[in-house]
């Protein structure tokens, strides 16, 4: 594996262990501020390896079909876990999680289906802006988780929930679009003749 390999294999690495912690305050009587910096931690380097990976294989021009499909493949992993996380405990809309997973597999169908005219489909723009807001999305339900833990939102809840839930409509907004400019862009690559 490559070095860029290296650090996307760590989010599937990470993702798992982000879901055991984030659930051990509630099932084990566990101070939540004991594990919050540990869930910081893992949701960083997640977000941290997604922007290095991809620097990783240009600046070592080892960029490859197989990192092409890798690296949204552990985006998703890493993203629907602490999606799930969040969503199960009502910091982001079931509705907006329903789609995120929807999109996400539909762009894999979308994949599979260009894989077999020999297409490796990598990232496109709209993903791209789609993955940006999903990390603030998830910030922002961190934040939140924190300032719950430590007890600190006080009157500013409700401004934060307000502002956490327009960040998540923006998200599922975007995972709209991106699934679309991705359909649309396999409609002009099945144009094409298969080679």
């Amino acid at each position: 594996m490559t070095t860029a390999d290296k650090l996307t294999a760590s989010r599937l690495v990470l993702a798992p262990f982000f879901f055991m912690f984030y659930f051990i305050p509630p099932y084990f009587s566990v101070d939540a501020r004991f594990v919050i910096p540990v869930l910081w931690g893992f949701f960083i380097v997640m977000e941290l390896t997604d922007l290095f990976d991809g620097m990783a294989a240009r600046r070592n021009n080892s960029a490859s079909d197989f990192g092409k499909l890798f690296d949204p493949f552990a985006d998703v992993i890493a993203r629907l876990t602490y999606f799930l996380c969040f969503a199960f405990t009502g910091l982001m809309p079931l509705w907006v999680f329903l789609l995120v997973v929807y999109r996400e597999y539909g762009i894999l169908f979308i994949r599979l289906l260009a894989a077999r005219r020999g297409v490796a489909m990598g990232a496109r723009p709209g993903g791209k802006l789609k993955a940006v807001v999903y990390m603030v999305a998830g910030s922002v339900s961190m934040i939140m988780l924190t300032l719950n833990a430590f007890g600190w939102l006080g009157n500013a809840s409700a401004y934060i929930a307000t502002g956490s839930f327009v960040v998540y409509c923006i998200a599922g907004a975007l995972s709209v679009g991106s699934f679309a400019d991705y359909l649309l862009h396999y409609r002009s690559l099945s144009r094409s003749p298969a080679p």
